[in-house]
């Protein structure tokens, strides 16, 4: 049973308070678990605000209070604690990138909608459908940087963890009644392994469309992209608050040289003209004047691959669809590709391959294994 909302949340912003409220929660046997982040309004994204809740109480701990977390860490790495998130993927690699907590014995409440093949899936629905508990969903896009956070804020973001522990028992039980518990504790086992991406890529690789561009204009994209970069630490705004991708690209493509050519192209505004246009202009001739950027030519996969890799496909969609389920939870797109790529012979190899998904092994192994012998 959870606590009553009439009981204010804990908030907890020195470290005696941390630790005190960490050595109470390593007493739980399960734990909601959410983050706030600033992403839409600061150039590096940085958790803002980590919220748990047992069936005691809420509890909201500010990052920003210069304080150490690392006590949590033992209730995130404890492999008896559940913790329950509901879309855990984002929330962990944020914890993982800011914090380096690592992960054991998790529940994600969203996750297991999806393979209970539930339509609506996120929280403000679930809560709705399954406990009918109605929210509001008016604090998505705010600025959780911002101190001090109003009441409303914190209610909020209580909200997130509140009831989570309730929704996973009701999913629990769905899952266990439709024998797909064991799948979906194969799914959250890989969900905690997630790691960051270590961002090696150049700044013109994050503009979708960057490959339709001939050398040159490449090149120029990437002077614009790296004037944007300098520009968004200075003023501690994401890319997109600076100048959006798809102008840089326009850009790129029309080479202005003057900065009434610039205010011509679709994208660029009249604001953006006046404020960066004797730098949008340096740096499209700076970018005229260097080397053209030659992509490297992605080699033909073989067609035999090819073949493999739709016929798996064609029996993934099947068997999603007698299941009522999306494609990928029958089997993820990066196992599907790797056996179309390593066509095992056997079982053997197969199961090696799937290591990572044993349930998915014992129940479609036999029908993979019939489909890759055929190519």
């Amino acid at each position: 049973m959870n606590v009553s909302l009439h009981s204010p949340p804990l908030w907890v912003d020195d470290q005696e308070s941390i630790e005190r409220t960490c050595t109470s929660l390593m007493q739980s046997n399960q734990i909601g678990v959410d983050t706030e982040s600033n992403s839409l309004y600061a150039y590096r994204e940085q958790v803002c605000l980590l919220q748990l809740s047992n069936k005691q109480g809420d509890f909201l701990i500010d990052p920003l209070a210069k304080v150490d977390l690392s006590p949590c860490a033992q209730i995130f790495a404890s492999p008896i604690i559940e913790k329950i998130f509901h879309a855990a993927e984002y929330d962990i690699l944020c914890l993982k990138r800011d914090f380096g907590f690592e992960f054991n014995h998790l529940f994600d409440t969203m996750h297991a909608a999806r393979i209970l093949g539930m339509e609506k899936l996120n929280l403000p629905s679930l809560l709705s459908e399954l406990l009918g508990v109605e929210r509001e969903r008016n604090f998505q896009k705010a600025n959780w940087g911002k101190r001090p956070l109003s009441k409303e804020m914190l209610h909020y973001a209580r909200l997130d963890t509140h009831y989570l522990i309730e929704l996973r028992d009701l999913l629990e039980h769905r899952l266990k009644q439709n024998n797909l518990l064991d799948l979906a504790r194969e799914d959250f086992l890989r969900i905690s392994r997630i790691e960051p991406a270590k961002r090696n890529s150049p700044l013109y690789a994050q503009v979708s469309g960057y490959h339709l561009l001939d050398p040159q204009s490449l090149a120029i994209l990437d002077e614009l992209c790296k004037f944007r970069d300098r520009m968004a630490q200075v003023l501690n705004r994401p890319h997109f608050k600076v100048i959006s991708s798809s102008a840089l690209l326009a850009v790129a493509e029309a080479q202005p040289m003057t900065t009434n050519e610039l205010k011509n192209i679709k994208g660029v505004s009249s604001k953006i003209a006046e404020r960066y246009g004797r730098d949008l202009i340096e740096a499209v001739k700076k970018g005229a004047n260097k080397p053209p950027i030659v992509l490297e030519k992605r080699s033909r996969p073989s067609q035999d691959y090819l073949d493999r890799l739709q016929a798996l496909q064609n029996w993934r969609k099947n068997t999603a669809k007698q299941m009522g389920v999306q494609s990928d939870i029958v089997l993820p797109r990066e196992i599907l590709d790797d056996i179309a790529a390593k066509h095992p012979k056997n079982k053997e190899e197969l199961q090696c391959i799937m290591a990572e998904v044993p349930w998915r092994y014992e129940r479609f192994g036999h029908d993979i294994i019939r489909i890759v012998e055929k190519r």
